[in-house]
């Protein structure tokens, strides 16, 4: 609070004297510990004086990205997998939507393939199809859930 209070004592002194003819800013700390500002050194001690400087920051350039157009994670850039066994009527429903929509991804038998296997046991699963698109998750399948995470 004392530091706002300091902040706009200060703002408003500088803006309310016009440089005081070419005078500087002095600072300056009193016997009890107290940091002082003012235009005109005090009649006592040492004080010094404080440069201001006028902010002159400009924001970059913004110009056009080469990947203009397109979000980071288009549905082309987003890795498709698929965990499921031959004998889940939801995978073969799922293997199916993605073959029939060009859709590229990667298949893991869950219990004839040890990646599958680790795969599926580090990811909780209880039940099949898990299908992963990028970092979410869908558990089971409908065109419409796949869709809404693609």
């Amino acid at each position: 609070m004392k530091q706002l209070l300091f902040s706009i004592i200060i703002a408003l002194g500088l803006s309310s004297a016009p440089a005081s003819a070419g005078g500087g800013i002095y600072k300056w700390v009193d016997d009890n510990g107290n940091v002082h500002f003012s235009d005109k050194p005090p009649s006592e001690g040492k004080a010094s004086e404080v440069k201001v400087r006028i902010n002159s920051y400009t924001s970059p350039q913004i110009t056009a990205s080469p990947y203009s157009g397109r979000s980071e994670n288009t549905a082309s850039d987003k890795q498709v997998v698929l965990y499921s066994t031959r004998w889940c009527g939801y995978c073969k429903k799922a293997r199916n939507y993605f073959q029939k929509n060009n859709i590229a991804f990667t298949e893991y038998d869950v219990e004839t393939t040890e990646k599958g296997k680790r795969d599926y046991r580090a990811l909780g699963g209880s039940s099949v199809p898990i299908i992963m698109v990028g970092d979410k998750r869908l558990n089971g399948f409908s065109a419409a859930a796949f869709e809404r995470i693609y």
